[in-house]
């Protein structure tokens, strides 16, 4: 069993930054953050494979970076220019890269005012 433990959600202005931060119990799995709004469907932020390969929702392009730690059990989510509509509850994702099952976290809200 995978373990993810997210820190750094928060409450920001709108134009503001936060760091999103998971410690997970394995290495070398690919990672990534995925979000959800009250009343919609769980969409992908960003991916980052275990080779350090990134992919982002256009919708964050340009604002936010996911970077992995040198231990490789770590993965961040650097959020800047944070609007309104990016507030929802943030979850860490892991991947097996060998069997393709998905691991999550318990999720952080992240709240962005106007």
């Amino acid at each position: 069993q995978v373990q993810l433990v997210e820190s750094g959600g928060g409450l920001v202005q709108a134009g503001g930054s936060l760091r999103l931060s998971c410690a997970a119990s394995v290495s070398a799995f690919n990672m990534g953050w995925y979000r959800q709004a009250p009343g919609q469907q769980r969409e992908l932020v960003a991916t980052i494979t275990s080779g350090g390969r990134t992919n982002y929702a256009d919708s964050v392009k340009g604002r936010f970076t996911i970077s992995r730690g040198n231990a490789k059990n770590t993965v961040y989510l650097q959020m800047n220019s944070l609007k309104p509509e990016d507030t929802a509850v943030y979850y860490c994702n892991a991947e097996n890269p060998f069997s393709g099952l998905h691991s999550w976290g318990q999720g952080t809200q992240v709240t962005v005012s106007s």
